[in-house]
């Protein structure tokens, strides 16, 4: 087993430094190769996604992302596919083969990037139009039927979060065979792909029956089997939003790093001016639990990521509540997307430091592309950290703040 003592790894009597820029595991990850990859993370919502949301209804310029990955030596892209809804568009073998392209265009300079896939507590009918493949079945254990995916079949027998996010638009409870059987056919899809890491979404809503997480655990433990199996380097990085500091049971980790949002607190004196604060409403900071990891090591506080998370805009924009999830009655990255550009880069910087002086378990995922909620019309729907252009203008142009961080 390998101990963590005073921030090095002891790895067969040898102390290592967590800053050794080393990018290599195979069947498991040592927790030096996990915390350099978190410190090179971004998010890239529905950047291999062939056509995710955006202003025009294509993402823009993916030959650019493509060389502001390669120029900022990016190392793990957050969110890079998911569906929320829509997923019909699965059965289309373009959708899964765009995907892939564009992993190998990416791997072609740097074979040690992650791409991180995303799966969420939302599903729709839609799922009723897709054939469950043969594998899915044998994933899991279960013996192979000729049918399609049972939206129904997903939800919880009480009614509990069904519809929550409208008609026909439910919460999957993971107690459920066949929420299980949809969660295995995606990450095991995205894993097909070339995807090495799968953000699980809000674990405490799909697991509403599931409070011990034991069938989390049984599950888990079958997607790791496959992954083992089928992915790149034998192993798959789990994560998830964890508002109580973890997904463990009898002191192990089902996840290999936690996420949460930054929970950025308003500082009503300084209009649109925002501060990260240990306590704050249910920031992580200082709460990530100590563990036991699914590759093996013991740590004192499991690493995390921290990111810019969207849900929308309130009903009070530009007004601070510092009781509420807004940032100005914006979600975070709508907020940090308001900002004049010098504002942007000297957040950045503070949150780096910040982090690094408050909490070093925790590591900032970088803003590359997210959807955006203004409450305009015509505004666009995502942002982006590439330099603004005629087919790009919500681009931020952070390319240098995050070199420079980084450097």
């Amino acid at each position: 087993m390998i101990q963590v003592i005073l921030g090095f790894v002891l790895m067969g009597g040898a102390l290592t430094a967590c800053e050794d820029r080393n990018w290599d595991f195979d069947g498991g990850i040592s927790r030096p190769v996990l915390e350099n990859y978190l410190s090179r993370s971004a998010t890239m919502s529905e950047f291999l996604t062939v056509d995710p949301f955006c202003n025009d209804g294509n993402y823009a310029d993916k030959e650019k992302d493509i060389e502001l990955i390669k120029n900022i030596g990016a190392k793990f892209i957050g969110r890079s596919i998911y569906r929320w809804g829509g997923e019909r568009v699965l059965s289309d073998p373009g959708f899964w083969n765009g995907a892939r392209g564009l992993i190998e265009k990416v791997h072609a300079f740097d074979k040690r990037v992650i791409f991180q896939a995303a799966t969420f507590e939302a599903v729709t009918r839609e799922v009723n139009t897709l054939k469950i493949p043969a594998w899915t079945f044998e994933a899991l254990g279960l013996p192979v039927e000729e049918r399609n995916f049972s939206y129904e079949m997903m939800l919880n027998p009480e009614g509990k979060y069904v519809d929550l996010w409208g008609a026909g638009s439910s919460v999957p409870d993971i107690t459920q065979v066949e929420t299980q059987l949809w969660f295995m056919y995606l990450i095991g899809s995205y894993v097909q792909i070339g995807c090495e890491a799968v953000h699980l979404g809000q674990i405490a809503l799909i697991g509403m029956n599931d409070p011990h997480f034991e069938t989390w655990q049984s599950f888990l433990v079958k997607i790791r089997n496959y992954a083992r199996e089928n992915a790149r380097r034998h192993w798959i990085l789990l994560d998830a939003h964890t508002p109580a500091g973890g997904m463990i049971v009898n002191g192990i980790s089902l996840l290999d790093f936690n996420s949460f949002p930054l929970r950025i607190k308003e500082v009503p004196e300084k209009p649109m001016e925002g501060v990260l604060e240990k306590g704050h409403l249910d920031a992580i900071y200082g709460r990530s639990l100590g563990c036991i990891t699914p590759s093996g090591w013991e740590c004192q506080a499991l690493p995390y990521l921290v990111e810019f998370d969207n849900f929308g805009v309130s009903d009070h924009p530009g007004v601070a509540n510092v009781n509420d999830h807004y940032t100005w009655g914006y979600d975070e990255i709508t907020w940090f997307y308001l900002q004049k550009p010098e504002y942007r880069e000297a957040w950045l910087k503070y949150a780096y430091d910040w982090l690094q002086k408050n909490d070093p378990n925790g590591h900032l995922e970088m803003p590359l592309a997210r959807v955006i909620s203004t409450g305009n019309p015509g505004d666009p729907k995502t942002c982006r950290g590439i330099a603004p252009s005629e087919s790009c203008p919500q681009g931020m142009n952070l390319e240098a703040a995050i070199k420079a961080l980084w450097k």
